[in-house]
């Protein structure tokens, strides 16, 4: 592998309609690397989520005039008592499997928590490895009282970064737009889930 691309940081930058070949590419690569399906399905679901209007942020890392890295940032909600509060959800996080180890994912988890933080939300949710996004900001949304749209998201894997604008009443149920729920995007079914759940809890008991 070529020192150089090991030794420069990931240069991230807003997406443009000229990366959305690109950004479909590194999608598919990245999540169908031991799955192709799954590749395609998130693939086609990004698209949807565009159409639908709900993107908020979209950024790449290109290399040698290729996508190489993408990350999005999309609405939901949070179903709280007093009323329905406008937040983000971080989805997804691609790196094409060649430029895996270089820094480019920690770069655009750090560009889209920069990007929702701008928006004046109160918080910015994910469903992912609490190994990952852990050690880069975010926390268990429980903690918080912060449910995930699904019973179907392990606690240990719905994380959230909280903004200066989130306040102790949004509390409540995370609901994603109907896009998510369609794809049947949202959280995990099994196998897969029942592996999580029984890898997360010797990992990552529950709070107390």
């Amino acid at each position: 592998m070529n020192q150089s691309r090991l030794d420069s940081q990931p240069e991230v930058r807003p997406a443009t309609p000229d990366d959305h070949v690109g950004i479909d590419r590194v999608i598919r690569d990245a999540f169908g690397a031991e799955d192709p399906s799954e590749g395609g399905k998130v693939a086609t679901l990004w698209p949807d989520v565009h159409a639908s209007g709900h993107v908020l942020a979209e950024s790449v890392v290109v290399r040698d005039g290729r996508v190489v890295g993408h990350v999005g940032v999309s609405r939901c909600w949070i179903d709280a008592r007093r009323s329905l509060v406008d937040a983000a959800v971080l989805s997804p996080l691609s790196t094409a499997p060649d430029y895996q180890g270089q820094g480019i994912g920690t770069a655009l988890v750090a560009a889209a928590v920069a990007a929702a933080g701008t928006l004046g939300g109160p918080a910015l949710f994910l469903e992912g490895s609490p190994a990952f996004y852990g050690s880069r900001g975010f926390v268990r949304s429980s903690k918080h009282g912060l449910e995930a749209p699904s019973p179907r998201a392990p606690d240990a894997a719905f994380q959230v970064v909280l903004f200066d604008a989130f306040e102790e009443w949004m509390r409540g149920r995370v609901v994603y737009p109907e896009v998510w729920w369609r794809h049947d995007a949202v959280g995990l079914r099994d196998p897969d889930l029942a592996f999580l759940e029984d890898l997360f809890a010797r990992t990552f008991p529950p709070i107390d």
